[in-house]
């Protein structure tokens, strides 16, 4: 995934909306949000990849929470070119900072390998079902499939998050890549088209 990543510019729609949201539903599950932790975890989307550290997604949506007041500290959870299975492998190491919430950035690089989209939607069910397990609210960061996978495929993957969300009661911001993944100024490399969505 590392032909599609966020530049200092390119984060404020799902930044914002993102930052908002986390926020303010920790916030709701208090009368105080001093010291709630959420755990940013995904791929080198999150990760930040080839940027330096104030950059990055979670550096940048730390920034709109602190000067919001949320009293939310971020902890970066990406790990570059982690596919669902590989994310499902580390959970519950990551989860050994028993973060109050989850944003859940995950699917691409499974998209990108052309991976069956039934494994995707396995491995995503399987760390919702953790999270559920242990009380821990999710906010998921949709992705669109690239329309060369062919219709049906990306019909399923698309698919995917909506029906994740609506599952667990879980926050969905339907397109991570909402205006960024078509605009070459805003990405890192050329290959900006193969996670785009026509």
């Amino acid at each position: 995934m590392h032909n599609r990543l966020w530049a200092t510019r390119s984060t404020r729609r799902a930044l914002v909306a993102a930052a908002f949201v986390v926020a303010a539903s920790l916030i709701s599950s208090s009368t105080k949000a001093e010291d709630k932790t959420v755990l940013v975890f995904g791929d080198s989307l999150v990760a930040g990849l080839g940027l330096s550290d104030g950059d990055g997604f979670v550096a940048q949506m730390q920034a709109v929470l602190d000067k919001a007041g949320a009293g939310t500290t971020l902890i970066n959870g990406g790990v570059s070119g982690d596919t669902s299975a590989a994310a499902l492998a580390r959970l519950d190491w990551a989860l050994g900072d028993k973060p109050d919430g989850v944003l859940l950035e995950l699917g691409a690089n499974d998209m990108l390998q052309g991976l069956p989209v039934e494994s995707t939607r396995q491995n995503l069910t399987a760390i919702m079902d953790k999270l559920a397990a242990q009380n821990i609210p999710a906010f998921i960061a949709g992705m669109k499939a690239n329309r060369g996978l062919g219709a049906d495929y990306a019909a399923n993957f698309d698919a995917l998050y909506p029906a994740l969300a609506s599952k667990y009661g879980a926050t969905l911001y339907p397109f991570y890549l909402d205006g960024v993944a078509l605009d070459q100024s805003l990405n890192q490399h050329t290959l900006v088209r193969s996670a785009s969505p026509s």
